[in-house]
């Protein structure tokens, strides 16, 4: 019985877009053990996932979780981050290891001089070829993702009128030039007509109420619209659910738009329609929205032949150059004329 390790320390999104290698390695490797090392902070991201055989979260310094490690004599590390960190693990445990393709280089050079030398190969499938030694293929099942049965009724606790048919929309992420700025969200959401429930974590909750009051401003102004009607067409979720909450909220929307974000990732994995809006990064990356062997509808919103994009491969807190034209440029005809 060949025991594996996987490793991905982080994020939530790069988390979801390991699903498909845990799965075809459990299936198709006869008696494969398979434990997987995260960061704790993570934990709600795996701790369903029944292909996983061990979940082991790393809370402190890694050295005091390796002498735990050895003990367990894994045959194969698959390593799914490929940093120092996992370096140094895999250098204490000394079990046979394989790492996948990063493409750092191809992504500086894009980034920093504008020469495409990108792979034009999903991260999926660079994570997947960790496995070519042991004769998996990919399923073509693409991700997956597992929430337990209470947090799978997350829905019930939005107001009535949010419940079916509604529009799940991610409003921030990690770096600010991933994000839309709120005016664009504002104008976006004024045109929908169909209800919107905001998600995002605490930090974007004054963002969300500030969006909600602006919207109930401008309905007034325009047509004297008491306010109970107004507010009705969009409620702010962010802070007030878990994660897994928030994915379940997702897995029974009617679209989703979002930027580069985990919960993009934990939306292709419950196979929902996306609009993925792209800033400062770009898709050729390998990260946009994954369905393996599924036809799901989907829109990728960006700016393109921006000669200052990308202007980085994760983000920053401002525009380097000051117009942000690669969100304020959004097409937001395209991206309504989609949903409805």
């Amino acid at each position: 019985m060949p025991k594996f390790l996987i490793v991905r320390f982080s994020s939530i999104g790069d988390i979801v877009l390991t699903t498909p290698v845990v799965r075809c390695l459990k299936q198709q490797v006869a008696g494969a053990e398979v434990h997987y090392l995260t960061k704790k902070n993570f934990a709600p991201v795996i701790e369903h996932n029944p292909f996983i055989d061990k979940k082991i979260y790393l809370e402190g310094a890694l050295t005091e979780l390796i002498p735990e490690l050895k003990k367990v004599k894994y045959d194969f590390v698959i390593d799914l981050h490929h940093n120092l960190r996992s370096l140094y693990l895999k250098a204490q445990l000394g079990a046979k290891y394989f790492s996948f393709n990063k493409i750092n280089f191809q992504k500086w050079l894009m980034v920093n001089f504008k020469v495409d030398r990108l792979l034009r190969v999903h991260i999926v499938d660079r994570y997947m070829e960790t496995l070519k030694s042991f004769g998996v293929i990919n399923d073509g099942k693409g991700l997956e993702y597992y929430i337990s049965q209470e947090d799978g009724q997350a829905v019930q606790k939005l107001p009535v009128n949010f419940r079916e048919k509604y529009i799940a929309f991610v409003i921030g992420a990690k770096h600010n030039t991933k994000q839309l700025p709120k005016e664009k969200i504002l104008s976006i959401c004024q045109k929908l007509n169909r209800p919107v429930v905001f998600l995002g974590g605490n930090e974007d909750y004054e963002k969300g109420e500030w969006l909600i009051q602006e919207v109930v401003s401008k309905q007034q102004q325009s047509a004297a619209v008491p306010t109970a009607t107004a507010t009705a067409t969009i409620f702010n979720a962010c802070g007030k659910f878990s994660l897994n909450e928030s994915a379940a909220i997702i897995k029974h929307a009617d679209w989703i738009i979002t930027h580069d974000t985990g919960l993009m990732h934990i939306a292709a994995a419950f196979k929902k329609k996306i609009v993925s809006v792209w800033g400062n990064t770009i898709p050729e990356f390998g990260m946009y929205p994954y369905y393996g062997d599924f036809q799901i509808e989907n829109l990728i919103s960006e700016v393109k032949n921006l000669s200052c994009r990308p202007c980085t491969k994760l983000g920053f807190e401002k525009c380097p150059k000051g117009h942000f034209k690669c969100m304020m440029d959004i097409d937001e005809g395209k991206i309504l004329e989609i949903i409805r």
